[in-house]
């Protein structure tokens, strides 16, 4: 008899362990039925969480979509295959598959290049960089002027007319302080954002930007700049952080620094492309929806991995498990795999405007947007009363790995369905190492841990399964 056929039969010790922890939960007066619920929604999160764990299926859809669709930069060739790949792969596994068309941006790399002129040893001038997305390229051959460093918006504005026409460097240190890595990306990202435009209105020739990451090494992380339409455009770049501690030590020498920079990027014309949904229909109340999501684009630099392909995946992979284990859900459950997401999140905008969202009521939507990392909480949105509900359900996904559950939920693709009443959450991975690889080169496969991948995918499929039995 096979191990799932046993947990079929009768609750694992695992199972009758989860169950004391449920039952500590419920109040003092907790009827019998009350009681018998917690017991069988904690045999079905044992066996969601170990049918996960011995399969992994997660990470081998994850290779499949980084090997055969590769970078999926918004509005590339490979992000159609994506499209397509994945509503392939949501078919074959059963569910109900379509499209929904949108438009997207369409910007193109081209060839990237810069140096220190006339300042360095032979042999160690180039500097590490890559153009950040939706930049302009350089004119002609490319530029060669003076470079000014600054650390604050308020430093460049003291600095006033005297950086006209040079290459303004941003060198603001992620700060490795804060146990929460996503507040102190935040705080060092807002120069790769709107450093162009700030620098662009004093004049400035071009924007360096010191990469968003605590690590030291020679990888430049890219993002989006956020073009001001009232500013000329200026070329802006990021630059490796080794290079920029570099480039730093120069400058506080004393010495003139002169640096070469040329991009050939460029905007094109939009393109069509689509959000990739599939679905599980409820059984008794199938227009009431719980969405699991993440946003198909990629950066180009590496295959996008942790961002955002391990999203994808583990959306996927949740219900599939809810579906291969036979679970009937009586709401709706719904994956997204929202495009543009990295170039300003259109796709969930035009999800949530679709006509067709007129008829339909998502109840709840989660997103996993963190990296494929160890998950160790879960953050609800929503009032304190459904927050106080569904804190009920922690010793649920505690033995999957979860810690804590808190208020506090949302996504960038998913924001925009909060304004219909949908309840927005998420589980929240380890971040210690989630910037190493953030936007660049490195975030690749062999980035990701199979084991911790799929108790992502755990983590959201009991969530699911619960909600669209209980309903908020």
């Amino acid at each position: 008899m096979s191990k799932r056929s046993r947990l079929n039969r009768r609750a694992s010790p695992g199972a009758l362990i989860l169950l004391g922890l449920c039952l500590t939960r419920l109040p003092a007066a907790a009827s019998p039925q009350a009681v018998l619920s917690f017991q069988k929604y904690a045999d079905i999160a044992e066996r969601i969480r170990i049918s996960g764990l011995e399969s992994e299926t997660a990470f081998q859809m994850l290779r499949e979509l980084t090997t055969k669709a590769g970078p999926r930069l918004t509005g590339s060739a490979a992000a159609a295959r994506a499209v397509e790949m994945t509503r392939m792969m949501m078919k074959d596994m059963g569910f109900e598959t379509w499209l929904e068309p949108i438009m997207v941006q369409h910007w193109v790399r081209g060839v990237e290049e810069a140096r220190l002129v006339d300042t360095d040893p032979p042999g160690t001038s180039a500097l590490k960089i890559t153009a950040l997305g939706r930049s302009v390229p350089t004119p002609g051959p490319g530029l060669t002027a003076p470079v000014i460093e600054v650390r604050s918006f308020e430093e460049l504005q003291k600095l006033g007319l005297r950086v006209k026409d040079k290459i303004v460097f941003f060198n603001k240190r992620m700060n490795p302080a804060p146990m929460d890595t996503f507040s102190a990306y935040g705080e060092a990202a807002q120069f790769r954002s709107l450093g162009a435009s700030e620098a662009a209105r004093a004049g400035a020739a071009a924007v360096l930007v010191r990469s968003a990451t605590l690590r030291t090494d020679d990888f430049p992380h890219t993002g989006m700049v956020q073009y001001d339409p009232q500013i000329p455009k200026i070329p802006a770049a990021a630059v490796a952080t080794a290079d920029a501690d570099r480039l730093s030590d120069r400058l506080r020498n004393g010495a003139a620094v002169n640096v070469f920079l040329r991009l050939g990027c460029r905007e094109l014309p939009p393109v069509p492309s689509a959000n990739v949904v599939g679905q599980i229909r409820g059984t008794e109340r199938p227009e009431e929806i719980i969405l699991v999501g993440g946003h198909l684009d990629s950066w180009d630099l590496g295959t996008g991995a942790h961002d955002d392909g391990a999203g994808c995946v583990q959306a996927m992979e949740a219900v599939r498990l809810i579906k291969d284990l036979g679970l009937r859900p009586k709401r709706t459950i719904r994956i997204v795999l929202f495009m543009n997401e990295e170039f300003g999140s259109s796709g969930g905008r035009d999800y949530a405007d679709a006509a067709r969202r007129k008829t339909e009521r998502h109840l709840a939507a989660m997103e996993s947007d963190r990296g494929g990392f160890l998950p160790l909480g879960f953050g609800i949105g929503g009032s304190r009363e459904t927050f106080d509900k569904l804190k009920a359900w922690e010793p649920l996904l505690q033995p999957s790995g979860i810690l804590w559950v808190r208020p506090g939920g949302g996504g960038g693709d998913i924001g925009p369905l909060a304004r219909t009443g949908t309840v927005l959450m998420g589980f929240v991975p380890d971040s210690q190492k989630y910037f190493d690889v953030h936007h660049s080169a490195l975030d690749v496969l062999d980035s990701v841990h199979p084991r911790e991948l799929e108790l992502g995918a755990v983590i959201m499929a009991i969530m699911a399964y619960g909600l669209a039995q209980e309903g908020i």
